[in-house]
């Protein structure tokens, strides 16, 4: 849980860079992939991250320019990476000129539960980290590079001339 508003943009803007990096990567043709036949698409998996960036703060008050909770995705990878990065920004603009470190411990109904905002806010990065890793497997099948995120991946190793770590 996030006491300070500091704390939360630090880690927030690490995550929007490494998400954003991550979302260029994508192409048009990876957005269809899936594991399994009736399992959602990587396209399906980055617009749902997308679209918490509105839905989860948008329960506890903070509203952003973010689009709605049932917008389609686009079918355009560039278009889903600028839109991510653009609402991640705004959020956290939101949080920093909106609340406050003593807004942290005010408790909202969140999903069935009473969540403080410091909660929240550590959820939001939390379901995006979980998501990301979700990503980087439909992108290693779709033959996609994957970037990294708290460390060089495969690709970023060989870049550097050294062996991926085992």
């Amino acid at each position: 849980m996030y006491r300070k508003i500091d704390d939360f943009i630090a880690d927030w803007n690490h995550d929007l860079e490494a998400t954003t990096k991550l979302f260029k990567n994508l192409t048009d043709e990876s957005l269809g992939q899936k594991v399994t036949d009736d399992g959602r698409t990587l396209g399906f998996i980055a617009w749902h991250i997308v679209l918490t960036l509105g839905e989860m703060p948008g329960h506890v008050g903070l509203k952003i320019d973010a689009p709605a909770e049932d917008s389609p995705a686009p079918a355009s990878a560039a278009e889903i990476a600028a839109t991510f990065e653009r609402t991640a920004k705004l959020l956290g603009e939101a949080v920093a000129s909106n609340w406050t470190d003593e807004t942290l411990i005010h408790e909202d109904n969140m999903y069935g539960e009473t969540w403080k905002r410091g909660k929240t806010l550590l959820a939001l990065i939390l379901h995006q980290a979980h998501h990301r890793g979700q990503m980087t497997v439909l992108m290693r099948q779709a033959g996609v590079p994957v970037s990294g995120i708290y460390g060089p991946s495969k690709e970023e190793w060989a870049a550097m001339g050294m062996p991926a770590m085992a």
